[in-house]
């Protein structure tokens, strides 16, 4: 009895913060059981679904490889046609669980290297196999022929990058192998329009990542419109919700904001990396010294955690109002994990962002500091 008092108790409180909240709340999900946890927990769409996650698994881990080593158009074609029906069924699974609400879908962002076996472990393991004269090799528990790790060690040093986090990743990808973002466009909206035709009603949003300049953007949404439409005439459907946008992740683009969002549609602001940049941390290594950092207050509250208001949020702002100057039909968004933080969206609140995203646990947690930021604007209003 007293659990469904609480129960009672936190339902009313939830109301009554949607209720006022100007804020909507998605969430992050990459598969339909997250979609479905999402929905359930109260999240009004997905502000990323990450498609490097549909990517892993044994048969599509080996159908990026063909790609990554292809050695001619064809074979690299041969890789988009086996990918592109997998990554199909992957999009209509999420379509169906968010029917009505908005999915943004992020095209692919991590290099090229993280589908291949780790370089210092794949040379340990072909050196070991050459020294005791074995036929194949094996690689966190993975086993292939000594030639074939051979091959895959040659790629993988061709691929090696110094610094990964500021390479050959998300749109400069999409530049350097179109095809790529074409099969992914071309899954996305046959998905779109599959489940449209069973009376599901999706809602498309377009996510193009690591964009710098307007004319990334532009270039990308030149070659990829084409093929939305090739598949929208042969399928004879329409999507009334269909938009092209990109993440505002990198310094660069936060300041000329104003050019990138005559060429958009909407910007999702991705702080993870946002930050990365704007502090020159790392967020995989900051643990060593952010307590020191905090306990001497050089900085207010882990930046990671909490938008750092001053730098961060700073461009954050100068991006939301020179991006909606230009387009004022500009819609924007959160999708690091600072959507679930209450400090963080507070301050998402107080810049006129439209939504936070977050991961499906914290959705109510964003839904509770949505309410609580509209109430406290209210109540400073009316002093």
């Amino acid at each position: 009895a007293r659990g469904e008092k609480i129960w009672r108790a936190f339902e009313r409180i939830m109301t009554h913060a949607d209720r006022r909240r100007r804020l909507r709340v998605r969430a992050n999900a990459d598969t339909p059981e997250q979609a479905r946890n999402a929905r359930a927990r109260g999240a009004e769409g997905i502000g990323l679904a990450r498609t490097e996650h549909m990517f892993l698994g044994e048969e599509r881990v080996a159908a990026v490889r063909r790609m990554i080593f292809a050695e001619s158009p064809e074979e690299e074609r041969a890789a988009y046609d086996e990918l592109r029906p997998l990554q199909t069924e992957d999009f209509v699974g999420i379509f169906r669980e968010m029917d009505g609400l908005p999915v943004t879908i992020r095209l692919l962002d991590p290099p090229l290297h993280e589908f291949l076996p780790n370089l210092e472990e794949l040379a340990v393991a072909v050196a070991t196999a050459e020294a005791r004269g074995e036929r194949d090799v094996v690689v966190r528990g993975e086993r292939m022929p000594l030639e074939e790790a051979r091959r895959t060690l040659a790629k993988v040093r061709e691929l090696h990058e110094a610094n990964p986090m500021l390479g050959l990743r998300g749109v400069r990808l999409g530049i350097v192998k179109p095809g790529l973002y074409a099969m992914q466009v071309g899954a996305i909206v046959e998905a779109a329009c599959r489940v449209k035709a069973e009376g599901v009603d999706p809602k498309v949003e377009i996510m193009i990542p690591l964009v710098a300049t307007r004319a990334e953007l532009e270039q990308m949404r030149a070659e990829l419109e084409p093929v939305a439409r090739e598949v929208l005439e042969r399928t004879g459907q329409t999507l009334e919700h269909l938009e092209w946008g990109t993440m505002i992740e990198v310094p660069r683009a936060a300041l000329t904001a104003g050019e990138i969002a005559e060429v958009a549609d909407f910007f999702s602001f991705g702080t993870n990396d946002l930050t990365q940049m704007g502090f020159g941390f790392s967020r995989d290594d900051i643990g060593r010294f952010v307590g020191l950092y905090e306990e001497r207050r050089l900085v207010p509250a882990n930046p990671f955690v909490t938008i750092d208001r001053a730098g961060i949020g700073r461009l954050m702002r100068m991006a939301a109002e020179e991006g909606r100057a230009a387009n004022p039909r500009l819609h924007l968004g959160i999708c690091g994990e600072h959507g679930g933080d209450p400090a963080s969206v507070v301050f998402c609140h107080e810049i006129g962002l439209d939504y936070v995203s977050c991961s499906p646990f914290r959705v109510e947690t964003a839904r509770l500091a949505a309410g609580q930021a509209a109430v406290g604007q209210a109540e400073v209003a009316s002093k």
